[in-house]
């Protein structure tokens, strides 16, 4: 015989409790990724320039927000000619 709605819950976890193998899951990524933040520089000295820079790329969205475009008044976006500096 099902449940009818609205029934009481009975058993099981609580609503919003965290599954206790992805808890340990996540506490042991978490030291591994704090393990490898540590070791870092020394890897990122190791690598070649181009690959080094190919590196911070890829990490720099994770650091650093987007940046929006500014617009003028009308809409249209600013652009500067750099070469009248």
């Amino acid at each position: 015989m099902a449940f009818k709605n609205g029934h009481e819950k009975v058993g099981g976890r609580q609503k919003g409790s965290t599954n206790l193998i992805t808890k340990e899951l996540r506490k042991d990524l978490k030291e591994i990724v704090y393990n490898e933040l540590q070791e870092l520089p020394e890897r990122l000295e190791s690598l070649s320039d181009e690959r080094r820079l190919e590196v911070l790329f890829k990490m720099m969205p994770y650091v650093f927000p987007k940046v929006n475009p500014i617009s003028s008044t009308s809409g249209e976006p600013i652009s500067f000619d750099f070469d009248e500096f």
